[in-house]
Protein backbone atom coordinates (compact mmCIF):
# COMPACT_ATOMS: atom_id res chain seq x y z
CA UNK A 1 0.00 0.00 0.00
CA UNK A 2 2.77 2.24 0.79
CA UNK A 3 4.68 1.95 -2.88
CA UNK A 4 0.59 2.76 -4.64
CA UNK A 5 0.03 5.63 -2.37
CA UNK A 6 3.76 6.95 -3.38
CA UNK A 7 3.38 6.20 -7.37
CA UNK A 8 -0.05 7.74 -7.12
CA UNK A 9 1.35 10.66 -5.31
CA UNK A 10 4.27 10.86 -8.07
CA UNK A 11 1.18 10.45 -10.56
CA UNK A 12 -1.12 12.90 -9.21
CA UNK A 13 1.68 15.80 -8.72
CA UNK A 14 2.52 15.22 -12.76
CA UNK A 15 -1.02 16.33 -13.66
CA UNK A 16 -0.49 19.29 -11.96
CA UNK A 17 2.17 20.53 -14.69
CA UNK A 18 -0.52 19.06 -17.62
CA UNK A 19 -2.93 21.71 -15.98
CA UNK A 20 -0.96 24.66 -14.64
CA UNK A 21 -1.08 26.12 -18.98
CA UNK A 22 -4.79 26.39 -18.19
CA UNK A 23 -4.76 27.96 -14.93
CA UNK A 24 -2.15 31.18 -16.66
CA UNK A 25 0.18 31.58 -13.20
CA UNK A 26 0.55 30.64 -10.18
CA UNK A 27 -1.85 28.10 -8.27
CA UNK A 28 -3.74 29.19 -5.02
CA UNK A 29 -1.85 27.00 -3.44
CA UNK A 30 1.77 27.89 -3.26
CA UNK A 31 1.07 31.46 -2.09
CA UNK A 32 1.33 31.73 1.26
CA UNK A 33 -1.30 34.73 2.45
CA UNK A 34 -4.92 35.84 2.40
CA UNK A 35 -3.91 39.23 0.67
CA UNK A 36 -1.49 37.44 -2.13
CA UNK A 37 -4.05 34.82 -2.80
CA UNK A 38 -6.66 37.85 -3.68
CA UNK A 39 -4.28 39.50 -5.18
CA UNK A 40 -3.39 36.63 -7.59
CA UNK A 41 -7.55 35.64 -7.58
CA UNK A 42 -8.08 39.19 -9.30
CA UNK A 43 -5.36 38.45 -12.21
CA UNK A 44 -7.74 35.31 -12.92
CA UNK A 45 -10.04 35.29 -16.01
CA UNK A 46 -13.33 32.98 -15.88
CA UNK A 47 -11.41 30.51 -17.86
CA UNK A 48 -8.49 30.32 -15.38
CA UNK A 49 -11.19 30.40 -12.56
CA UNK A 50 -12.92 27.42 -13.73
CA UNK A 51 -9.97 25.62 -14.60
CA UNK A 52 -8.63 26.01 -11.11
CA UNK A 53 -11.51 25.25 -9.57
CA UNK A 54 -11.73 21.74 -11.00
CA UNK A 55 -7.65 21.55 -10.44
CA UNK A 56 -8.18 22.02 -7.18
CA UNK A 57 -11.48 19.96 -6.62
CA UNK A 58 -10.30 17.24 -8.67
CA UNK A 59 -6.15 16.94 -8.75
CA UNK A 60 -5.34 18.61 -5.59
CA UNK A 61 -8.70 16.76 -3.20
CA UNK A 62 -6.68 13.38 -4.77
CA UNK A 63 -3.21 14.78 -4.03
CA UNK A 64 -3.22 15.40 -0.16
CA UNK A 65 -4.74 11.59 -0.29
CA UNK A 66 -2.11 10.17 -1.64
CA UNK A 67 0.89 11.88 -0.02
CA UNK A 68 -0.66 11.15 3.24
CA UNK A 69 -1.27 7.74 3.04
CA UNK A 70 2.39 7.71 1.08
CA UNK A 71 3.72 9.32 4.36
CA UNK A 72 1.37 7.94 7.21
CA UNK A 73 2.59 4.61 5.62
CA UNK A 74 6.19 5.12 6.28
CA UNK A 75 5.60 6.63 9.44
CA UNK A 76 3.42 3.63 10.72
CA UNK A 77 6.11 1.01 9.41
CA UNK A 78 9.00 2.32 10.70
CA UNK A 79 8.12 3.43 13.77
CA UNK A 80 8.16 0.74 16.83
CA UNK A 81 4.56 -1.07 16.61
CA UNK A 82 3.16 0.37 20.27
CA UNK A 83 4.09 4.42 18.26
CA UNK A 84 2.47 3.26 14.83
CA UNK A 85 -0.76 5.15 15.34
CA UNK A 86 0.96 8.33 17.23
CA UNK A 87 3.17 8.26 14.37
CA UNK A 88 1.00 8.54 11.55
CA UNK A 89 -0.75 11.64 13.18
CA UNK A 90 1.47 14.44 11.41
CA UNK A 91 0.23 12.48 8.32
CA UNK A 92 -3.24 12.65 9.14
CA UNK A 93 -2.95 16.58 9.88
CA UNK A 94 -1.48 17.45 6.65
CA UNK A 95 -4.71 16.24 4.87
CA UNK A 96 -6.96 17.92 6.83
CA UNK A 97 -5.26 21.30 6.43
CA UNK A 98 -4.86 20.82 2.73
CA UNK A 99 -8.69 20.04 2.39
CA UNK A 100 -9.60 22.97 4.21
CA UNK A 101 -7.34 25.00 2.24
CA UNK A 102 -8.55 23.78 -0.89
CA UNK A 103 -12.23 24.72 0.52
CA UNK A 104 -11.34 27.81 1.25
CA UNK A 105 -10.01 28.70 -2.40
CA UNK A 106 -13.11 26.94 -4.08
CA UNK A 107 -15.47 29.09 -2.24
CA UNK A 108 -13.71 32.07 -3.27
CA UNK A 109 -12.87 30.52 -7.16
CA UNK A 110 -16.96 29.88 -7.52
CA UNK A 111 -17.17 33.57 -6.22
CA UNK A 112 -18.91 32.49 -2.92
CA UNK A 113 -17.41 34.24 -0.19
CA UNK A 114 -13.82 35.43 0.54
CA UNK A 115 -12.21 33.55 3.32
CA UNK A 116 -8.31 34.00 1.83
CA UNK A 117 -7.62 35.18 4.98
CA UNK A 118 -7.50 31.48 6.43
CA UNK A 119 -4.63 31.05 3.93
CA UNK A 120 -2.67 33.00 6.01
CA UNK A 121 -3.18 30.34 8.48
CA UNK A 122 -3.85 26.97 6.52
CA UNK A 123 -1.02 27.27 4.17
CA UNK A 124 2.49 27.94 6.02
CA UNK A 125 0.45 25.41 8.47
CA UNK A 126 0.19 22.95 5.90
CA UNK A 127 3.43 23.29 4.17
CA UNK A 128 5.65 22.98 8.24
CA UNK A 129 2.89 19.90 9.24
CA UNK A 130 4.20 18.47 5.82
CA UNK A 131 7.49 19.02 6.94
CA UNK A 132 7.29 17.81 10.16
CA UNK A 133 5.87 14.15 8.73
CA UNK A 134 8.50 13.75 6.05
CA UNK A 135 11.26 14.44 8.58
CA UNK A 136 9.78 12.16 10.66
CA UNK A 137 8.99 9.47 8.30
CA UNK A 138 12.58 9.69 6.99
CA UNK A 139 14.32 9.84 10.71
CA UNK A 140 12.13 6.55 11.59
CA UNK A 141 13.12 5.17 7.96
CA UNK A 142 16.73 5.75 8.93
CA UNK A 143 16.53 4.52 12.28
CA UNK A 144 14.83 0.75 11.09
CA UNK A 145 17.21 0.71 8.63
CA UNK A 146 20.23 1.00 11.75
CA UNK A 147 18.37 -1.33 13.65
CA UNK A 148 18.36 -3.74 10.97
CA UNK A 149 22.07 -3.47 9.72
CA UNK A 150 22.59 -3.66 14.09
CA UNK A 151 20.33 -6.93 14.15
CA UNK A 152 22.18 -8.56 11.00
CA UNK A 153 25.64 -8.13 11.88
Amino acid sequence: MIILSGLAMVAIGFCFSLVAPAVDGELLDMIWTGPAAEARLAEMDGSARTAHFWTTFVIDTAYPLAYGAFLAGLAARFAPMRFARLAMVPAFLIVILDLAENTVQMIALQGAGNHFWLKTYLTPAKFGMFGVAALLAGVLGLLALARFALRNR
